[in-house]
């Protein structure tokens, strides 16, 4: 099961070597309640999140895109909605990509 896990891009989470996570486990798990997650790091670059289980439960239970929408769109009639086409102007690539021999 693949979980994207916003909260590591927008907060600031606390980090740990692997070497103090095995020394502070007990407390980093009590910091794990209070915070939503622990990046454990190896010679500096991350390797492993600890979640806390509200976090984890969170995630796991967060709808996925078109889910998401389709619940949108029974909730919201978008012609009502007032949304001119200039808001999306300009934001599509019109480049047409690379030619591929298939």
């Amino acid at each position: 099961m693949a979980i994207k896990i916003a909260i590591l891009e927008a907060d600031v989470i606390k980090r740990y070597s692997i070497a103090e996570a095995r020394d502070r486990f007990t407390y980093i798990l009590r910091e794990i309640e209070k915070e939503p997650a622990v990046e454990i790091t190896r010679r500096g670059e991350p390797v492993a999140v600890l979640l806390s289980w509200r976090e984890f439960h969170r995630l796991k239970t967060q709808k996925n895109f078109w889910d998401a929408y389709s619940s949108f769109r029974e909730q919201f009639d978008l012609s009502t909605l007032a949304i001119s086409p200039e808001v999306f102007s300009g934001v599509r690539d019109r480049y047409p990509g690379r030619q591929v021999k298939l």
